[in-house]
């Protein structure tokens, strides 16, 4: 997708990228079925120690595979997470991390990405995994 369509796919959520993603400064770089990528800075986003808070990688990682699930997700389904783990191999202290999330299983009613996140020495930091049920539109609490 372009950095148009990119725009376009995001306004078209209902809550845009959502404001968590915004405050932590998660821009999407790369939309595609096959790959969707984001960037996430470390600075704003590190825990008492000044390292990267895994929770931040967290959030960056449930961002990029809901959006991948969003993605496969039949018209009258929606998903949601039900799911999700993370494994912190390394720590960041400065710069810009990239998560990278590819696609598991994309079925029907259930997708699963798997969401890499590296520095910028592209150095594993986190491995995650997300599961979404897709679930009936109707379903979702307005």
């Amino acid at each position: 997708m372009t950095d148009e369509q990119i725009e376009a796919f995001v306004a078209g959520m209902p809550e845009g990228m959502g404001a968590l993603n915004d405050k932590l400064g998660i821009v999407l770089t790369e939309v595609g079925p096959d790959r969707i990528v984001a960037t996430m800075p470390v600075e704003g986003n590190t825990q008492p120690f000044g390292l990267l808070h895994g929770g931040a990688s967290v959030v960056l990682a449930e961002t990029l595979g809901s959006l991948g699930s969003a993605l496969h997700c039949p018209p009258d389904r929606v998903p949601v997470g039900i799911d999700i783990n993370a494994t912190h191999h390394r720590a960041a202290t400065s710069g810009t991390v990239t998560g990278v999330a590819t696609p598991l299983h994309t079925g029907r009613t259930m997708a699963s990405f798997e969401i890499v996140i590296s520095d910028e020495r592209d150095r594993r930091v986190c491995t995650c995994r997300i599961t979404c049920a897709l679930i009936p539109r109707e379903r979702v609490p307005q």
